[in-house]
C-alpha cells in the first residue's frame, strides 16, 4: 500500500475513529496497522491530527501619532544638526525646535511642534530609516559612480590567470609612508615586480596623486631590462584610474587588476613589499622632499642593483596535496640577474649591458652605502622629529634600529 492509498484509507477511518469509545478506536487501530504494518503510537498521531481552519486574524491598525508632517520636520531638524542618531538628536529638538521655528528654518504648526517634543529616540530613529537609506546609497554610489565603465573596462585576473612564463607580466602596487597618521600629503612607494625573473624597481613620490603615480610607473618602466606587456596592480585608486588606463592603452600594454581585498591576486609584489621596502625604511612617516630624495636615491641606485644582482628568488615549481597535507617544490634560488641572462626573452645587447653593471659591481660597498644613505635618511628624519628611542618606537625599520643600536 502506498502512501496516497493509506491517507485515503486513514481518512475514511478517521470520522469513526474520532467519535468510538476508547475501546473501538483500539479496533480501528488494530485494523489500519494490519492493513498498513505502521506502528501503533505514529498511527495514534496520525488519527488525532486535525487540521483547524482559522479566519486570518486582521491586527486592528493604531492610529499613526507621527505621520507624514512630523516625519518631514524630523528629517530637516536630523539634517540641520548634521545628521546624528535618535538618543543625540532628542535633546536638541527639546532644547532648540521653538529657535528653529523663531528663525523660520523650520515649518511646522503647534500640533506637529508638541509632537515633536515628545517623540522618543527609537522613535527618531524608526521614522528616519528611509532617509538614512537613501543617504547611504548616495554616498556608496557617489563615489563610484564614475569607476563604473572603467571597472567594466579592466579585467579582473588572479595570480593563477597570470603567465609566469612569459616576460612582461608585471605586478604593481604602491607602499604608504604616512607614520601612525594618514592626513595630510605623505610619500608612497611605487613597487613593481616582473613575474619571470623577479626583477623589482621602486620609485617614490609625495602623495597619492593620479599623473604623480603616472609619472613614477612610466620610470619604473624604462628602467626595466625586459620590455613590459601587462600591467596588474589592485584597486587602489592611484593605480586603477583612467591616466593609467589611457598609457597602458597608449603603449600597447594589456592592463588588468585583482580582486577587491584579495592580496594574494598581487602576492609577488606583496613579498617584496615586505622585504624591499618595509625592512629598508620601516613604517615610519616620511613627508619631506629631502626625505624622498634620499630614498629615491636609493630606489634608482643601490637599493635596486643589489637586490636584482645579488639577492636570490626561489620561484614555486609544484604544489600537491598528499592526505591534507600541502608539499611545495621550488627550484633553485637564483639572482633576477641571473634568470635574465639564462633567459631568452631578454635581447643578447640588454643581456650584455647587464653583465657590463654586474662586472662593475662590488656587492659589500652596495650593501655599505645602502647603510649610509639609511643613516642620513634617519639623521633627516630624527632631525624632523627630535631625538627618537627605539624602545618607543617599534616602526622602525631592521636597517634603522641596527643603525640606532650601534651608536648609541
Amino acid at each position: 500500500m502506498d502512501t496516497n492509498s493509506k491517507q485515503q484509507y486513514m481518512d475514511t477511518l478517521r470520522e469513526r475513529y474520532l467519535k468510538e469509545s476508547k475501546r473501538g478506536k483500539g479496533k480501528i487501530l488494530d485494523e489500519y496497522c494490519l492493513s498498513t504494518k505502521e506502528e501503533r503510537k505514529y498511527a495514534i498521531k496520525k488519527f488525532n491530527y486535525r487540521v483547524k481552519i482559522k479566519k486570518p486574524y486582521e491586527r486592528k491598525k493604531r492610529k499613526e501619532i507621527y505621520d507624514g508632517e512630523v516625519r518631514v520636520a524630523l528629517a530637516n531638524i536630523w539634517n540641520i544638526f548634521d545628521r546624528p542618531c535618535g538618543q543625540r538628536l532628542q535633546p536638541l529638538i527639546t532644547d532648540e525646535l521653538d529657535k528653529l521655528i523663531k528663525l523660520k528654518e523650520i515649518k511646522c504648526d503647534a500640533v506637529v511642534s508638541e509632537k515633536l517634543k515628545k517623540i522618543g529616540s527609537a522613535t527618531i530613529d524608526r521614522k528616519l530609516k528611509h532617509e538614512k537609506e537613501v543617504l547611504k546609497f548616495n554616498l556608496k554610489y557617489s563615489k563610484k559612480k564614475n569607476d563604473f565603465v572603467l571597472l567594466n573596462q579592466v579585467p579582473i585576473k588572479t595570480s593563477a590567470d597570470l603567465d609566469r612564463n612569459i616576460a612582461g607580466n608585471i605586478q604593481m602596487d604602491c607602499v604608504e609612508h604616512c607614520g601612525m597618521s594618514a592626513s595630510g600629503e605623505y610619500a608612497n612607494s611605487l613597487t613593481t615586480i616582473d613575474i619571470l625573473f623577479g626583477w623589482w624597481e621602486g620609485e617614490v613620490f609625495l602623495g597619492k596623486g593620479q599623473e604623480r603615480t603616472l609619472i613614477a610607473i612610466d620610470r619604473a618602466r624604462k628602467r626595466s631590462p625586459a620590455p613590459w606587456k601587462e600591467m596588474h596592480p589592485d584597486n587602489g585608486s592611484n593605480l586603477l584610474n583612467w591616466h593609467v588606463y589611457k598609457y597602458a592603452e597608449k603603449e600597447k600594454l594589456k592592463y588588468s587588476r585583482s580582486r577587491p581585498y584579495k592580496k594574494n591576486d598581487n602576492c609577488f609584489v606583496e613579498q617584496k613589499n615586505s622585504t624591499h621596502v618595509r625592512r629598508q625604511f620601516g613604517y615610519l612617516r616620511y613627508d619631506t622632499q629631502e626625505e624622498i630624495d634620499i630614498m629615491n636615491d636609493l630606489y634608482r641606485n643601490e637599493l635596486r642593483l643589489f637586490k636584482n644582482f645579488f639577492q636570490p628568488v626561489m620561484k614555486l615549481k609544484e604544489k600537491v596535496r598528499i592526505k591534507g597535507k600541502l608539499y611545495r617544490k621550488y627550484d633553485k634560488a637564483r639572482t633576477p640577474y641571473r634568470r635574465i641572462i639564462e633567459s631568452d626573452e631578454v635581447d643578447a645587447k640588454v643581456k650584455e649591458e647587464l653583465r657590463e653593471i654586474y662586472d662593475s659591481l662590488n656587492p659589500a660597498e652596495l650593501k655599505r652605502k645602502i647603510d649610509k644613505k639609511i643613516k642620513k635618511l634617519y639623521e633627516v628624519y630624527s632631525k624632523k622629529k627630535g631625538s627618537i628611542k627605539v624602545a618607543a618606537n617599534k616602526k622602525l625599520s631592521i636597517n634603522l634600529v641596527s643603525y640606532y643600536m650601534m651608536n648609541i
